[in-house]
């Protein structure tokens, strides 16, 4: 696959470039080139990052930091059976633990809930730093909600790291999953709350959460480029922005002919058998009153 000229390999991480030094210069330079490729694109392009991945592990097989990419680039491309098995062989070649939230992700992908709700409660979830252990609680609570088992998923993800005040880099996705839980148990009062709290701490937009508390609030973004159907009247701008419209409002009335119409406002822009057993196993503290707030 073509590599960009701009593209020299030493634009990836040092410590991947140390692993990658076991390889003669050419072949690691060859293999470094499509590692940046893979991560230039994997989040606009999935299925392109991929296939660079594939072409840097035909290279390069047994370096870890091969296998662990070519593993996020399958799972970015939904392939979750081929990014399981890179994440067992990067495990095996390192002994790291980190790839365990995104293992047990893949499980849930392969439509195997139980077995992500079972690496949850796995001894590994404890060597886990901070971040991963937050990981390792969505993944679980998207295996209940899986399930279909809401209220366990609410509890699942309750925590002190929910609770607290500071922001860290987890913060807006935890934040966001539990309104976003909430809200899918009819609880609309708290999933504002709680897509409100995301809002703040989402500084670089991360998730939709803004998008989700305005449509609680029933405010609509409309495209001024796309041609009115007839039922809503805006105005646009040369520039396209976009408009911002109540749909609980109720209508406008019409102005006097001999007077213009007022325009609207613009702007410019593993192991849990039920939801008590989640304490048991996530430390997740059950009394979501703690929470409120």
């Amino acid at each position: 696959m073509p590599i960009p000229d701009d593209v020299t390999g030493d634009e990836i991480d040092k410590d991947v470039k140390q692993e990658l030094q076991s390889l003669p210069k050419g072949l690691a330079e060859d293999v470094s080139r499509n590692l940046v490729m893979v991560a230039r694109l994997i989040d606009e392009d999935p299925e392109g990052a991929y296939g660079y991945s594939r072409v840097a592990l035909r290279l390069a097989s047994r370096v870890a930091a091969v296998r662990e990419a070519a593993g996020f680039a399958a799972y970015a491309s939904q392939k979750y059976s081929e990014a399981l098995a890179e994440f067992r062989a990067a495990r095996r070649m390192t002994g790291n633990v980190d790839l365990w939230p995104v293992m047990a992700d893949c499980e849930r992908g392969l439509g195997r809930p139980e077995k992500a709700l079972d690496m949850a409660g796995a001894p590994e979830v404890q060597k886990l730093d901070k971040a991963g252990q937050v990981e390792m609680r969505l993944v679980a609570a998207g295996a209940r909600r899986d399930m279909d088992q809401l209220d366990a998923a609410i509890v699942t993800l309750q925590s002190p790291e929910l609770a607290s005040n500071s922001v860290q880099p987890w913060t807006a996705r935890l934040r966001y999953a539990y309104a976003d839980a909430l809200l899918a148990a009819g609880r609309e009062g708290e999933a504002r709350e709680w897509f409100a709290k995301a809002v703040e701490s989402d500084k670089d937009g991360s998730t939709d959460a803004s998008d989700r508390l305005a449509e609680l609030d029933g405010v609509e973004f409309v495209d001024a480029l796309v041609e009115d159907d007839g039922d809503t009247d805006t105005d646009s701008d040369s520039d396209g922005d976009v408009e911002v419209v109540n749909s609980e409002a109720p209508e406008a009335k019409s102005a006097p002919e001999s007077e213009p119409e007022p325009a609207e406002d613009s702007i410019d822009d593993d192991g849990l058998d039920d939801a008590d057993d989640v304490d048991d196993v996530d430390g997740v503290d059950g009394d979501e009153d703690e929470l409120k707030g």
